[in-house]
């Protein structure tokens, strides 16, 4: 069997390891129980966590054993990596809730079943009863205070004032690795390549208090061509939940996705086959929408199931073809008059002043008008609302 540290570098997921050539010779050679960390600080997954989840499930694939460590522990804290404020502090019952939440969502990807299955764990269990005295004694000893203020992870909470609270974050992370080392015989720690620091300060912890091999390794981070995160909506984050975002809206993300990043999408989002996505991938013309539609199926079938995405697919075709009947729909009331309150109530526009300049950009359309008046009114029965040229709504009347 190929060696999946081939296949990871061949999807583009790698982006740093440590002590390579061992770890992997490690990899080629045995089945290698390894984890990957999730701060439960909402109550879905969002594409920021979908490439380490689907770095998982390529290493289970190739016979390596996941744990999903969740931070009911952590998340109490908070990580500062790559944040200019610190987080909001949570509940036991709210994490726990988030917890729940995340096990369900990468179900879909991660088969937690029988003696192979990837395990669940919650460093709540070995971080809230903790003796502060004895873990200084014990863990604090091997962290250099110098060594830290080096780490990216810091650097822009420096400016404004790290606080000593999170500043043990570091320490927590490499006491997980620690840990889930000493109880399941984890030795390879994965995460995004903004947990660099945190990873590096796992393995030297232990290999020193263990003397034993231990590798981090970082998958990329989901780029757009200007070098900024993607995943950002104008409703805010891509989330795996469809409550908190509608699969038609998670559909037509990637649907519309940048021609240069289709390819690298379906490497790092889907399962399809590497001369598959090449081929599909080979045109730098109107030949690439159907690379595009195939992408956002592919993905929204992971995340929400077959069912939803063939749907959802069909909603995109209809709105883009003016099949009305599979076009997503929106019921509105008597006290939605004007086109303002529709932007509003179909979730098009967050406030009335943001469908206002909607409007005034010349950003709004029903049936082939264009909506020029802010106060313009509401037609009769049932009709389609245009929002510039890739959203369209079929609104209907209670």
């Amino acid at each position: 069997m190929k060696n999946v540290m081939d296949v990871l570098k061949e999807r583009g997921f790698i982006k740093q390891t440590i002590f390579e050539e061992d770890l992997y010779k490690m990899l080629g050679e045995e089945s290698v129980t390894f984890y990957v960390g999730f701060d439960p600080t909402a109550d879905s997954l969002h594409i920021g966590h979908y490439i380490p989840v689907m770095m998982m499930a390529w290493m289970q694939r190739y016979g390596h054993k996941p744990i999903a460590l969740f931070g009911g522990g952590t998340g109490m804290i908070g990580d500062p990596s790559g944040r200019s404020d610190m987080r909001t502090m949570m509940t036991r019952e709210i994490i726990d809730h988030n917890v729940e939440c995340f096990k369900k969502q990468m179900s879909r990807f991660i088969d937690f079943e029988g003696e192979k299955g990837a395990v669940i764990a919650n460093n709540a269990d070995w971080l809230l009863n903790l003796n502060y005295i004895e873990f200084l004694r014990d863990i604090g000893v091997h962290f250099s205070v110098n060594r830290m203020l080096t780490a990216e992870c810091f650097k822009q909470r420096m400016e404004k004032g790290l606080t000593f609270f999170e500043f043990n974050y570091m320490l927590m992370q490499g006491y997980d690795f620690l840990v889930l080392n000493q109880k399941y015989g984890c030795k390879l720690e994965l995460g995004g390549d903004d947990q660099w620091s945190n990873m590096l300060a796992g393995v030297d912890l232990i290999r020193k208090k263990e003397r034993k091999d231990a590798f981090c390794m970082t998958c990329t981070l989901l780029l757009n061509s200007e070098g900024k995160k993607m995943g950002k909506t104008q409703k805010g984050a891509l989330w795996l939940d469809e409550n908190k975002c509608s699969v038609y809206d998670f559909f037509q993300y990637f649907r519309n996705v940048e021609d240069c990043k289709v390819a690298e999408c379906m490497r790092l989002l889907t399962f399809m086959d590497m001369a598959e996505i090449e081929e599909l991938t080979r045109y730098a013309d109107e030949r690439i929408n159907a690379a595009k539609e195939r992408l956002a199926y592919e993905v929204t079938k992971l995340v929400h199931g077959e069912e939803k995405a063939t749907a959802a697919m069909q909603q995109a075709r209809a709105a883009f073809g003016g099949n009305a009947e599979d076009m997503p729909k929106v019921t509105i009331g008597n006290d939605c008059t004007t086109v303002i309150d529709l932007l509003v109530a179909a979730g098009l526009c967050k406030s009335k002043g943001e469908a206002r300049r909607l409007i005034q950009e010349g950003g709004v359309k029903i049936g082939e008008e264009k909506i020029t008046d802010i106060a313009a009114g509401l037609p009769e029965g049932e009709f389609v609302l245009h929002k510039g040229k890739k959203v369209h709504i079929l609104v209907e009347r209670a």
